[in-house]
């Protein structure tokens, strides 16, 4: 098994298994596990939200604390997959203060912005559910690889653009809202909704391997990875396409 999804790697389920009459781990666990997750990560969004409209100077410091915080708590929980009960919802409390943060940088230059970059979000989550439950797509080996390596090819990019800042530098025709980059915006998107298909394989996966009760929340955690970059695409988007007007 393959993922663009560095929660839920090729060795995600692999030999992870209950103990002998151990609860398992099943879709519908990590369905309510993802839910709450959200509930968490919007609760703690409202108040950087909010905070932005009274005391926008004050959001950065959140931001920022947030993100390392995400950070640190996305790697604990990938390293030690059993305590994903403890470090999931805290991951999300985290991110919600990120999100909320940018959301609302973003709504004062954009208004309205972020209900349709939520609307779309929770829209594609859906309509690829449903495309995936149905069978009208399926996650092949073929569709793993060529989703993988996108991702990859993604990251790197960022990587690179990431390192030429420090130096003062960048790569400015995939952050403009010229034709390229929107183009580019538009393709991470795709991508990134693409790699919700390969979440809900392995969350099947797991769930059909008999993995152990904790593991719902693991996989809640990878789902919500995904959500929150398909998210921060969206918003990216819908900007570049705002500057072209």
């Amino acid at each position: 098994m393959r993922s663009g999804n560095p929660a839920l790697t090729a060795d995600t389920f692999r030999g992870i298994r209950a103990g002998t009459g151990d609860a398992t781990m099943t879709i519908g666990g990590t369905v309510n596990k993802t839910a709450l997750s959200l509930v968490i990560l919007l609760a703690t969004a409202s108040y950087t939200w909010n905070l932005g409209l009274t005391r926008p100077e004050q959001v950065g410091p959140w931001i920022m604390g947030g993100a390392i915080g995400g950070l640190i708590a996305a790697l604990v929980t990938i390293w030690r997959k059993e305590w994903a009960g403890l470090t999931t919802p805290l991951y999300a409390a985290l991110e919600g203060l990120v999100l909320g943060g940018i959301s609302v940088l973003f709504e004062s230059r954009y208004p309205g912005i972020v209900s349709q970059a939520v609307f779309l979000t929770f829209g594609t989550l859906g309509a690829l559910l449903l495309a995936y439950r149905s069978g009208l797509i399926k996650a092949t080996e073929n569709f793993k690889l060529g989703v993988v390596a996108a991702t990859g090819g993604i990251f790197f990019i960022y990587l690179i653009g990431w390192v030429m800042s420090l130096f003062g530098s960048g790569i400015p025709l995939i952050h403009q809202s010229g034709t390229v980059g929107i183009l580019f915006s538009l393709f991470v998107v795709v991508i990134a909704a693409l790699n919700l298909v390969l979440d809900f394989d392995f969350i099947e996966m797991g769930a059909e391997r008999g993995a152990p009760k904790y593991m719902e929340w693991y996989g809640a955690f990878g789902l919500l990875v995904t959500l929150v970059w398909l998210y921060l695409e969206m918003l990216r988007l819908l900007a570049k396409l705002q500057d072209r007007r």
